[in-house]
C-alpha cells in the first residue's frame, strides 16, 4: 500500500507520525512511503534518513495521495482538501472532536483516532495516551527544576545544607507516575494524591508517599475504582475532604504536578486560587491539563504566568517539547495499529470483529461511526 505522512502544520506541533525505524519495517512488508519534504525536522529526522531507508519525499499533496495517511493530529480543514476521498486517515483525532470528526466524514475519510483504543493488554502497544503521557509527566518535573530557583535534591556543603525540594503530584496515571520517578531521580521528597486507591502501592513502590482519604460511603468506593483506567467523578463529600488534605500538603510544596483528567470533559479543579496563595513565593506548578482548561483556575494554557509569587506553567502539548523520542514511540504505536488493518497480503482490512479497530474506528463511508 501506498502510505503518506504529511507534515504536522498545527502551532506548536514538533511530532511525526512515522521515524526511519518504523518506515524501514512497513518498507520490509512491501509498502511504499511517502514522507513531506521537512515533516521530520522538528523531531530531529532529516529528509535525508528518510531517503537513506527508502521513502520517498514528497509535498503535502504528495503525502495526502496515498492510501493511508499517518498523522499526529486531526488534519486542519486545508489539509482535508488534500485527501482523497476513500482514503485512510490514523492518528490522534480527538474522538471528541464533534465537528472535526464530521469534516473527516463529509470528505469521504475512513479514520481511526488512537486515543479510542481499548485500555486492554492487548491494546498496550497502540496506547498512544500513555506513550505520550510518559514523555509529558518527565518534562513537566524538567520544566519545573528549570523554573524553580533551587536545587531539588538535598546537598550538604561546607556552607551549610540545603534542604530537598518538595513535589506534590496530583493524579497518579501514566504521567503522574512518570513524575514521581524523575522528581525521585532528581533528589526531591515527593508525596501524591489520586481519586483512586489502587495506586497507593505504585506511588511508594516509586519512592513517594501516598495523601491518603478516607472513602466513607459506597458511592464514594465505586467511583474510586474508576472505568478504562481513568477515575471518574467523585461525589461532592469525598472532593471536600480531599481537597482539606491536599490544601495542607501544597502549602508546604516547593513544586505541584498537576495531571488529573477526565476523557471529554472539563479537567477538575485540584488547587484553587486560595491554595495558591498559601503557597511559598518561587514555588512552581506545571499544570499538565491545561489542554483541557487546567486543574487550577489561575492556570492560562499555553503560556507560563507568575501569579501570587507562584509560576504557573501551562503548555498545552508538553509532548511535543520531546519531539524526538515522543514521535519514536509515537510512531511504533501507529505501526502496530497497521499491522490490525493491513494483511499480510498488504490489503486494507477493516475488521469491526477486532475490540480495537472497532473502538478507534471514527469515520466510515461518509458516516460519523463514533457512538
Amino acid at each position: 500500500m501506498l502510505i503518506g505522512v504529511p507534515a504536522e502544520i498545527n502551532d506548536g506541533e514538533t511530532r511525526v507520525a512515522i521515524t526511519p525505524e518504523t518506515a524501514k519495517k512497513l518498507i520490509a512488508l512491501g509498502h511504499t512511503i511517502r514522507v513531506q519534504v521537512g515533516a521530520g525536522v522538528a523531531a530531529s529526522v532529516t529528509d535525508a534518513a528518510y531517503v537513506a531507508i527508502g521513502a520517498e519525499v514528497t509535498d503535502a499533496a504528495g503525502a495526502y495521495a496515498a492510501d493511508i495517511v499517518l498523522k499526529v493530529r486531526c488534519p486542519l480543514e486545508s489539509e482535508i482538501g488534500l485527501a482523497r476521498a476513500g482514503s485512510v486517515i490514523v492518528g490522534m483525532l480527538n474522538p471528541f472532536d464533534a465537528d472535526g470528526l464530521k469534516r473527516l466524514a463529509a470528505a469521504q475519510l475512513t479514520s481511526f483516532s488512537l486515543e479510542a483504543a481499548p485500555r486492554t493488554s492487548r491494546a498496550q502497544s497502540m496506547d498512544v495516551l500513555s506513550s505520550q503521557a510518559n514523555i509529558a509527566g518527565y518534562k513537566a518535573v524538567i520544566m519545573a527544576s528549570e523554573s524553580y530557583k533551587r536545587f531539588f535534591p538535598m546537598l550538604m556543603t561546607a556552607a551549610g545544607t540545603v534542604k530537598a525540594a518538595r513535589v506534590v503530584v496530583l493524579g497518579v496515571g501514566v504521567a503522574g507516575l512518570q513524575a514521581i520517578a524523575t522528581a525521585k531521580r532528581l533528589g526531591a521528597v515527593i508525596e501524591a494524591s489520586d481519586v483512586r486507591p489502587s495506586v497507593k502501592e505504585q506511588v511508594e513502590s516509586l519512592g513517594g508517599k501516598f495523601i491518603e482519604v478516607a472513602y466513607e460511603t459506597d458511592e464514594e468506593r465505586e467511583a474510586a475504582v474508576g472505568v478504562g483506567g481513568y477515575a471518574k467523578p467523585m461525589p461532592a463529600s469525598w472532593l471536600a475532604r480531599q481537597k482539606i488534605e491536599v490544601a495542607k500538603r501544597v502549602a508546604q510544596a516547593d513544586v505541584v504536578i498537576t495531571t488529573a483528567l477526565i476523557p471529554g470533559r472539563p479537567a477538575p479543579e485540584l488547587v484553587s486560587e486560595e491554595m495558591v496563595k498559601s503557597m511559598k513565593p518561587g514555588s512552581v506548578i506545571v499544570d499538565l491539563a491545561a489542554p483541557q482548561g487546567g486543574n487550577c483556575p489561575l492556570t492560562e494554557p499555553g503560556k507560563v504566568v507568575v501569579k501570587h509569587g507562584v509560576t504557573l506553567i501551562g503548555h498545552t502539548n508538553v509532548a511535543a517539547l520531546v519531539a524526538a523520542d515522543a514521535s519514536a514511540l509515537y510512531a511504533r504505536n501507529l505501526f502496530d495499529f497497521l499491522k490490525l488493518i493491513i494483511t499480510k497480503e498488504g490489503e486494507l482490512k477493516i475488521d469491526m470483529e477486532d475490540d480495537i479497530v472497532a473502538a478507534c474506528l471514527m469515520t466510515q463511508a461518509g458516516k460519523v461511526t463514533r457512538a
